[in-house]
């Protein structure tokens, strides 16, 4: 079968974290460029401005550092305008005391605008380049969106085959569910009809040339009882549940069997009906002893097959052949409606004789207060008789001897079938998807 849910590699979780990291990487990439645009914009307006200040301060510099030549307007007042030559001998005095220092000025201011002339120049490579991984950048936006697009096809390649694996999937275990059923029932169904040819076989030559007297024909009237046991396998298959899911319906009962202290080796446990032994199974698998009695031998078979304790008996003469208080408890699931009313009647007769005191019963049948179930389901089954209505076996179980009897509703629809609202659509809910199930549980009094 294909293994739809694989631990080892989930395709959607690695395509979503490709996905992921190439969004990442292009927000990465563009939130870099942004800060890059502004950062370098940021950058080269404020060098360009602390330039230009800069090379203001070299003019004025500059200026400042040549031989002066001539006398300041503002000297050129009294007492300094009196004297002729005293300007001219001031300002040589000036030029020779300070021209170390103007020398010193002119180299600095040479430095400062041979720095100038390279930062103009880090300024003009600085754009170059900022040019030349803008080029780059586009282009690689450009792959990862290519690289995305062509995962989101992927992507949507991969959910379509996993639908179509899915589809493929669900129709395998059609087809190999049923070709089980028929398997099974071809299967039991040929074994039941050997056995009848052989039993015939075996009767001819036994008293061949002389007529069947009655005990023969009485012998093939009982094997013929048994024509439609595969059948009904098949059918419990299809409409029952799976094994599983009666299994699990079951375990609500096991509370019970523990708190009345039963299915140990003095007091076991009866399963009549057992069917294909869930219950029986579940029995064994915690712990109690129990076995089961069925008339359909097909399924008899399959619950010895398992290891459980099961025969092929009528229910009325296997519990008449019992000693009075000798079992633990007596259960049926879905029994009680396949019996003719006077069978029922023996049924609960019996079981209340063969209880041990304070011996536990447990009967569950379809709940016909379900309209549903009372006018349809019930009668999916052609070998149900007629349904039971709570109450009625309630008085019967009653009557009978069994005490502390209760009604256990099961097994409800679920509720996205049901009808949304109040009043009306409540009550239509109560009497269409209330319990589809129903257990008597009741003991044994003395």
């Amino acid at each position: 079968m294909i293994e739809k849910n694989n631990h080892e590699i989930n395709v959607d979780e690695l395509m979503e974290k490709i996905r992921q990291e190439i969004l990442n990487r292009q927000s990465h990439s563009q939130q870099m460029r942004t800060k890059d645009n502004v950062d370098t914009g940021s950058f080269t307006s404020n060098i360009s401005s602390s330039i230009d200040y800069i090379e203001s301060l070299l003019k004025n510099a500059e200026s400042r550092a040549c031989i002066r030549t001539k006398w300041p307007e503002k000297l050129n007042r009294f007492p300094f305008n009196s004297i002729s030559k005293l300007p001219k001998f001031i300002l040589k005095a000036i030029n020779f005391l300070f021209k170390d220092q103007r020398e010193v000025n002119f180299n600095l201011i040479l430095s400062l605008k041979e720095s100038l002339r390279i930062n103009h120049q880090l300024i003009a490579e600085i754009k170059t380049l900022k040019t030349q991984v803008d080029d780059c950048l586009v282009p690689a936006d450009t792959r990862f969106q290519e690289i995305n697009e062509c995962l989101n096809i992927v992507d949507n390649s991969i959910h379509e085959l996993n639908k179509q694996l899915v589809a493929v999937d669900n129709r395998y275990q059609e087809i190999n569910e049923r070709h089980l059923r028929n398997d099974s029932y071809l299967k039991y169904d040929l074994m039941q009809q050997k056995r009848l040819i052989s039993l015939f076989l075996e009767e001819a030559r036994r008293r061949l040339p002389e007529p069947f007297n009655q005990e023969q024909l009485q012998t093939f009237f009982n094997e013929e009882e048994h024509l439609f046991d595969a059948f009904y396998l098949a059918f419990e298959d299809h409409f029952r549940g799976s094994r599983e899911d009666i299994l699990n319906r079951l375990k609500v009962y096991l509370p019970l069997i523990e708190k009345a202290n039963i299915g140990t080796p003095d007091s076991p446990i009866l399963d009549v009906g057992c069917g294909r032994g869930e219950w029986l199974e579940l029995l064994k698998e915690s712990g109690y002893i129990s076995r089961g009695l069925d008339i359909n031998r097909v399924m008899v078979e399959q619950c010895q097959a398992r290891g459980l304790e099961a025969i092929e008996a009528d229910v009325i003469n296997y519990l008449q052949s019992l000693p009075e208080n000798s079992l633990g408890a007596i259960t049926g699931f879905h029994i009680i409606e396949h019996l003719p009313f006077k069978t029922l009647m023996r049924l609960f007769s019996e079981t209340v004789r063969v209880l041990k005191p304070q011996g536990l019963v447990i009967f569950e049948t379809p709940n016909p207060d379900n309209v549903l179930v009372g006018s349809n389901t019930f009668y999916l089954d052609p070998t149900h008789i007629n349904p039971l209505p709570s109450a009625t076996i309630k008085f019967m179980a009653e009557m009978f001897g069994l005490y502390n009897t209760q009604v256990i509703t099961l097994h409800p629809y679920p509720e996205n079938a049901k009808v949304d609202g109040q009043g009306i659509a409540e009550r239509f809910n109560d009497l269409f998807y209330s319990s589809q199930d129903y257990a008597i549980v009741g003991y044994k009094l003395l």
